[in-house]
């Protein structure tokens, strides 16, 4: 295999090109049309319908190298890094509250997806249960193809849980507040700094490929992103640099990650994609409902907006949610630190209570 051919993992280059731009193109017309979140979710949309109407280029579906995100994911992770307060050790200790309800809403909205998948659905068991996983996607098809899922549908419902998230959450938040809300409304991630230096893009780079590396070999959940958030947010309290990744940097992501997860629901039949997004939009919207339930009960006491609050219990990935906290302007290491716990959370409860259904 040709170096050329692994780093493109064997797609035709003019599709990967292709792919990018028609997902630029569509970024670029959400920016226009005043969308939030409108590089994700404009390149999103317009990879999704592209693929859904067959589009094909040199032979071969739209598609992009999946590795090639990860790249960019560090960036995110810094940029949080950054965002960490002065006075950020008071202000956790007022965050136990939802800590502890994480451990009863994981339980709570896996065993409701879970009767939702089988009884409405008619899922099997073991893809009832491993779709109704909120968090963990790759150890969700792990688990899951060990124990005998439907492996396309499983994949269809875990896929559908992060996009309608990223789709749903902006919009919502939108209409409930009647005006365009973080890039949408002309604000972004990184605004208001000053252009960085050699010396602050070297240190940049330094601490996400060292956050990085560090919090694989320590295998830390999410380690693309939570090595070099931990490790910005520790030079930024040092002092060691006042440096933030700028606003394009944080759009190229979102562009990035936009179409990297729109090429992946491609390949599904129409009857398991329409049967996959109504259970979807339903499993989706009853845990949104019960996070909404949990931060007008606890926004209050961890001094944090009940948008912050459902964002930090919302099932979508932790990239993918870090990225809205701060396009949104939300407390970004609020939402964060609750991810990853929903993630170590999700995998234990799922590993805990295979037992409990025979799988």
């Amino acid at each position: 295999m040709s170096g050329l051919t692994r780093f493109t993992n064997g797609i035709p280059p003019l599709t990967i090109l292709a792919t990018f731009g028609l997902g630029g193109a569509g970024g670029l017309l959400a920016s226009w049309l005043g969308l939030p979140l409108a590089m994700l979710l404009g390149s999103m949309t317009a990879v999704t319908l592209a693929s859904a109407l067959g589009l094909r280029v040199s032979g071969h579906a739209l598609a992009v190298p999946q590795k090639w995100r990860y790249v960019l994911v560090p960036i995110v992770g810094t940029a949080i890094g950054a965002s960490f307060p002065p006075d950020f050790a008071s202000q956790a200790m007022h965050w136990w509250l939802t800590m502890a309800a994480l451990v009863i809403f994981i339980p709570a909205v896996h065993a409701l997806g879970y009767l939702l998948f089988g009884r409405l659905g008619g899922l099997s068991r073991p893809t009832a249960f491993y779709a109704a996983m909120p968090g963990g996607f790759i150890e969700s098809l792990d688990m899951g193809e060990k124990a005998g899922a439907d492996m396309p549908m499983l994949i269809m419902l875990q896929l559908l849980r992060l996009i309608l998230c990223i789709v749903l959450i902006p919009i919502a938040f939108s209409l409930i507040e009647g005006q365009a809300v973080g890039s949408a409304s002309g604000l972004a991630a990184g605004a208001g700094h000053a252009p960085l230096t050699v010396w602050d893009a070297a240190v940049l780079t330094a601490i996400a490929v060292s956050g990085w590396f560090i919090a694989s070999r320590l295998n830390f959940p999410a380690a693309v992103l939570s090595g070099p958030l931990l490790l910005s947010g520790l030079a930024h309290a040092l002092g060691l640099t006042a440096a933030v990744p700028p606003v394009w940097m944080v759009l190229v992501t979102q562009w990035v990650m936009g179409t990297s997860l729109a090429v992946r629901l491609s390949g599904f039949t129409r009857g398991e994609a329409g049967l996959a997004l109504r259970l979807s939009l339903a499993h989706v919207g009853l845990m949104l409902g019960v996070a909404l339930g949990v931060a007008l009960l606890t926004s209050g006491p961890v001094g944090e907006p009940i948008s912050a609050v459902v964002l930090a219990f919302a099932p979508g990935g932790v990239t993918e949610m870090s990225l809205v906290a701060l396009s949104l302007h939300l407390s970004a290491v609020y939402v964060t630190l609750h991810h990853l716990a929903r993630i170590v959370l999700a995998v234990l409860v799922a590993r805990i209570g295979q037992r409990w259904v025979g799988l």
